[in-house]
């Protein structure tokens, strides 16, 4: 098949290519720094030209939730209507557990409007909710570090590998549209505290975290919110066998 993916410099995006790739796909890469914008639109309907799935992987900018939503409601709008014109028969989003129970965080107001549109958009689709990945931890972390010092909230989470997030996509890709995908996640919960701790001593790095509500997240994610659904689809890599493929040597 011809495979278009939006975001294929990312960390997902660069990955589902390779896992479509090896499948023997032809893969079209869809990207700002590729000559493709997808704010504006331009580049778009010669990019998707014989193209029969797209797999939206694209990330947004830190913003207040306005402009998330802007940004997220305009790339998305520009890839569903040229998917339109170029027939596309299958467009798969990338999008996060929990996204519906949480308020007041812009991230995930942003994909809030992905989903609406394109489920209410004009190409057959998948959604596929995942959850954090197992660097997400570690990323938090770098958002507030100074001095050594870092301040982190205490989410339960349920992580997945990239790796496994891609492949996932790349196999709903070659498939039929099957609408709201089961939520996908890793194979067991981890705090979020003790994963960025691990993965910075993986690192050779040692940080001093300091758990709160007072950042990005506050207590609305707490509990059980980020955790996956019944009958999810569960990933076989754990964050244990992640974090050894990351440590210093």
């Amino acid at each position: 098949m011809r495979i278009a993916v939006a975001g294929a410099t990312g960390a997902i995006g660069s990955l589902t290519v390779a896992a479509l790739e090896r499948g023997g796909h032809d893969v079209v890469r869809i990207s700002r720094s590729l000559g493709v914008d997808l704010l504006t639109g331009d580049g778009l309907d010669d990019a998707l030209g014989g193209v029969e799935a797209v797999v939206d992987a694209t990330n947004g900018p830190a913003a207040d939730v306005d402009e998330t939503v802007a940004y997220f409601g305009a790339t998305t709008r520009n890839l569903l209507t040229a998917g339109e014109r170029a027939g596309v028969r299958h467009h798969v989003l990338l999008s996060i557990v929990g996204i519906d129970r949480v308020e007041g965080n812009a991230h995930y107001a942003g994909k809030r409007e992905q989903e609406r549109l394109v489920s209410a958009g004009p190409v057959p689709w998948t959604i596929v909710p995942a959850t954090q990945f197992h660097d997400f931890a570690e990323m938090v972390a770098g958002w507030t570090e100074r001095d050594g010092v870092a301040t982190i909230a205490p989410l339960l989470v349920q992580p997945i590998a990239p790796a496994d997030v891609a492949g996932i996509l790349a196999e709903v890709a070659v498939g039929e549209p099957q609408g709201r995908h089961a939520d996908v996640a890793g194979p067991e919960p981890q705090d979020l505290v003790d994963m960025a701790r691990r993965t910075l001593r993986a690192r050779g790095r040692e940080v001093k975290l300091v758990p709160t509500w007072s950042g990005l997240f506050d207590p609305g994610m707490a509990g059980n919110v980020l955790l996956p659904g019944e009958n999810a689809r569960i990933a076989p890599t754990t964050f244990d066998a992640w974090l050894e493929e990351q440590r210093v040597r």
